[in-house]
């Protein structure tokens, strides 16, 4: 009947270590995977954009798996895969 409840209380300790791991590690980066990825379906003309390597561009035009990216003052274009794209800058709001 011991060896049972050592085996339970295993089965129970390595449980709670997947649990704790799960809610601190896993869920959150799935969390914020879903967040990029939501991003990324969202972008539109005209957004400003970071690119994973930095640079800074405007969107052009919007295909389903990449984006056409307007950089520097020539406006040069030149085309991104959406998962290339870091951040977008929030739009300004209009003071009334």
């Amino acid at each position: 009947m011991g060896n049972t409840q050592q085996m339970i209380m295993g089965i129970a300790m390595w449980a709670a270590v997947f649990a704790v791991f799960y809610f601190l590690l896993i869920r959150p980066q799935k969390k914020k995977e879903k967040q990029l990825k939501e991003m990324r379906e969202a972008l539109a003309v005209g957004d400003k954009v970071t690119t994973l390597g930095g640079i800074i561009a405007t969107v052009a035009k919007v295909e389903e798996t990449f984006v056409v990216l307007e950089l520097g003052p020539n406006r040069n274009k030149v085309p991104f895969e959406k998962w290339a794209i870091g951040t977008v800058e929030p739009k300004k709001q209009s003071v009334e």
